[in-house]
């Protein structure tokens, strides 16, 4: 019987789920996104988590165990679930040690942590799409460590102990200029109301002590493409974050074009 190295998967979108695993990453996201009767049909976002995690929320020894190749004709196990239910709530930051953003044809872009150093422009309207474990779409003046830590320690109504979230990249300024005036307002956001999308940013533009205000309920990654994200994805907890930057368009056109051509 072959060996195979054994992986711990955190899968964050399109659910939020802890898989047991052989295949390495590139595999686990063909898959996952192509390979299975029962896959997913749209873009997959999972991270590798050290395979000597632990934590008592999980079982993960037993399913190890468990994650054995198949008698028949020795193939790798593919996925064995652990949990589907309060995933992230229960992983260390610490122990996420890779990104990886799938195509919907199954391409796998792997992302390195890095130290997030931006020097952030104070009351500048950003906007933030949670991913894991909500999903709703929110306008704040709020930078990326500020947002991430009111939402998991300052707020219980809209919070989570951690979240998961990126950030759109929208020109607002455009959006407000080119529907001044205008009876009918176009947004170049799938599914995003464009009268609610406006009462939300002059409200945070009206209101100084007002500092978010939620778009939409749902997640905008069904429908967009990676393109349309602005520095990359962060997870928080209260005063940490972990950030993986997205690579730069020439990085992706020289090093990674086998997962850029696919991208929509």
């Amino acid at each position: 019987m072959p060996e195979y190295e054994k992986h711990l998967y955190m899968i964050v979108f399109p659910i939020n789920a802890l898989v047991a695993s052989q295949l390495d990453p590139t595999k686990f996201g063909e898959h996952y996104t192509t390979g299975s009767a029962k896959h997913f049909s749209g873009k997959v976002i999972f991270a590798e988590i050290d395979i000597n995690y632990r934590n008592d929320y999980f079982d993960i020894d037993y399913y190890l165990e468990q994650t054995v190749p198949h008698e028949e004709d020795g193939s790798p196990k593919k996925t064995k679930f652990i949990c589907s239910y309060n995933v992230l709530e229960h992983v260390e930051l610490s122990a996420i040690k890779k990104l990886f953003l799938c195509t919907r044809n199954g391409k796998v872009l792997p992302i390195e942590p890095a130290e997030y150093k931006a020097i952030n422009e104070p009351g500048l309207i950003r906007i933030y799409q949670e991913i894991t474990p909500l999903e709703t779409l929110v306008a704040s003046t709020k930078d990326q460590r500020e947002f991430g830590k009111f939402i998991t320690t300052e707020t219980k109504s809209k919070g989570a102990p951690k979240i998961f979230f990126t950030q759109i990249d929208f020109n607002i300024d455009h959006f407000l200029e080119t529907n001044k005036n205008r009876e009918i307002f176009n947004i170049d956001l799938p599914g995003v109301n464009p009268y609610r999308f406006f009462d939300c940013i002059k409200e945070l533009q009206d209101k100084p002590e007002k500092l978010t205000k939620t778009i939409g309920l749902g997640s905008l990654l069904r429908e967009i493409s990676y393109k349309f994200l602005r520095h990359g994805f962060w997870f928080a907890a209260g005063d940490e974050l972990k950030f993986f930057p997205m690579p730069s368009e020439a990085e992706l056109e020289n090093k990674f074009f086998y997962w850029w051509k696919f991208v929509r």
